[in-house]
């Protein structure tokens, strides 16, 4: 049986496929459609390694957990 962690990056591993698939007969975005990959590929290896691991996102408007912002 497979966790939910497993299954998110599974999805992103075969988005990041398609991507450098659509990039191998796209010239004009080539370069874009890679660094998509890229990017999914990161986020399915954080998601294997730490699943439940937090990233501190700048324009994050939420205050962070446990602190009301007050």
């Amino acid at each position: 049986m497979a966790t939910h962690a497993q299954i998110a990056a599974r999805l992103l591993r075969d988005a990041a496929t398609f991507f450098r698939n659509v990039a191998m007969q796209n010239e004009p975005l080539r370069e874009q459609l890679n660094d998509n990959a890229a990017i999914y590929d990161q986020v399915a290896d954080l998601v294997e390694s730490d699943p439940g691991g937090v990233v501190a996102l700048e324009a994050d408007p939420r205050p962070a957990e446990g602190n009301d912002g007050g």
